[in-house]
């Protein structure tokens, strides 16, 4: 088969695997868009449902009380136990209280100056649970291997997207003709908006895998193997291999930056008989440090565990974490975004990048763009799918296409199928699906 007439059955071969990698994650990619999108607004979002509570009135008026003190109230009031205390963005804003109750954790917005509890909500607000819908967290095991799949699959879809857009004669790039009731219309601009959102969306593909199961526990794991991530801190106790499976760790993983998540926590170093530091002395100790507002404490739920500092994280420099002794001040462990090696700075500026934080609005903005080009590429395809079929041409390419035209497809799959476990598992599932199936097909696909 010569150059010339070898095209369209790399083209329809191209298609096919492009059309079934739409198929099956631009759906998910669409609710990852919304959701994202969504997530992208979190601080205006709080302040729209929980103004009142999030605001004080009259700011400034009044002592405030110790935070020793606000934990006491915020637990009698809610009568629970004090799980963490957060201070506002700014001042004259709200503390915010984690609170273990009977019925679960509640977040409780506790004014500083009388320990007053303004009103709850279920833990960490609204926005939470758009951030644990936006990552499937909260179907599970399942669902995190969703998103690592779906994350695989999309940059297939970019990839064979390009192909497939690439210019080859004197027709333009990028191009909206015909009107909306044309199907020249939807192609085009399901072509152009995937060639300039392209490579945002391997960006948030790749980046979003940090939160994974699977690939993202291992690029944690193989990091700190390497001493390419967090540093090892010296001495045994802090850094203790028996402190991997301690529950408290869980507890305060999301409070940590995303290199810090995999690490053991340390241990007080002096017995637990002696009196508790408190809160108070904890946040002092951190500002010493240099820890400013907005910054977040995680009271020790068991009688070896220290008081975790964090700041809040607007980039990757902010990266901090401060562990100190519930029962003596020292300071355990005190590691930072300067501490990090390349590796685990890689992925925190990729995060932060990913979350629309790291460059400002400019770059919350690029996010935002990316999302609504994902929503309009979820809706152009099956429009296209859809006139294509009501002129009586074929859903879907054939699936038979001679080997040379099926070479560099191959390739181009093998590399996110590598890197990425689950999305090859469900590449050969889809390859064997596909020799199952009988072909159907008939007709030209060229100008698909």
């Amino acid at each position: 088969m010569g150059r010339a007439a070898s095209l369209p059955a790399r083209r329809n071969a191209v298609w096919r695997w492009h059309f079934f990698a739409g198929l099956i994650v631009l759906p998910a990619m669409a609710w990852l868009a919304v959701t994202g999108a969504l997530y992208l607004y979190k601080p205006e979002i709080e302040r729209w449902l929980y103004g009142d509570w999030i605001v004080l009135e009259q700011p400034g008026v009044g002592p405030s009380k110790t935070l020793e003190e606000l934990v006491g109230d915020a637990g009698y009031q809610t009568r629970g136990r004090v799980v963490s205390i957060a201070s506002g963005a700014q001042e004259g804003e709200s503390l915010r209280v984690t609170v273990e109750t009977e019925n679960g954790r509640r977040l409780a917005f506790v004014d500083p100056r009388d320990g007053v509890v303004l009103g709850t909500t279920i833990d960490g607000g609204a926005m939470e649970t758009v951030k644990t819908l936006h990552s499937l967290i909260i179907a599970g095991p399942i669902g995190n291997a969703v998103i690592e799949i779906v994350a695989g699959w999309a940059i297939v879809l970019v990839v064979t997207g390009f192909w497939l857009w690439w210019p080859r004669g004197n027709g333009p790039a990028l191009a909206l003709r015909g009107p909306p009731r044309a199907r020249r219309f939807w192609r085009d601009l399901h072509a152009s908006l995937g060639a300039m959102a392209g490579l945002g969306i391997v960006f948030l593909a790749i980046t979003g895998m940090s939160w994974s199961g699977v690939w993202g526990s291992g690029m944690q794991r193989a990091i700190a193997h390497y001493d390419i991530g967090r540093p090892r801190a010296p001495g045994p106790s802090p850094w203790s291999h028996e402190d991997h499976a301690r529950p408290e760790q869980g507890e305060r993983r999301e409070q940590l930056p995303w290199p810090q998540q995999a690490a053991p926590m340390p241990r007080n170093r002096v017995p637990h008989s002696l009196a508790d530091i408190g809160p108070d002395h904890v946040l002092a100790i951190a500002e010493g440090r240099g820890i400013g507002m907005p910054w977040t404490i995680s009271l020790p739920s068991v009688p070896d565990a220290p008081y975790l500092v964090t700041p809040q994280i607007t980039d990757a420099a902010d990266s901090r974490a401060i562990y100190i002794d519930a029962h003596t001040g020292d300071v355990l462990q005190d590691v930072g975004a300067a501490d990090y090696g390349f590796a685990a700075r890689a992925f925190e500026w990729g995060i932060y990048t990913h979350q629309g934080r790291q460059y400002g609005e400019p770059n919350r903005l690029v996010m935002l763009a990316i999302c609504v080009c994902v929503l309009l590429l979820a809706t152009s395809a099956p429009v296209m799918w859809w006139m294509r079929g009501r002129k009586g041409r074929p859903g879907t390419p054939p699936p038979s296409f001679p080997p040379s035209a099926q070479r560099g497809l191959w390739l181009a799959m093998a590399v996110p199928g590598v890197l990425f476990p689950l999305t090859g598992l469900t590449m050969l599932a889809a390859l064997a699906i596909g020799r199952l199936l009988p072909d159907r097909s008939r007709g030209d696909w060229v100008g698909c």
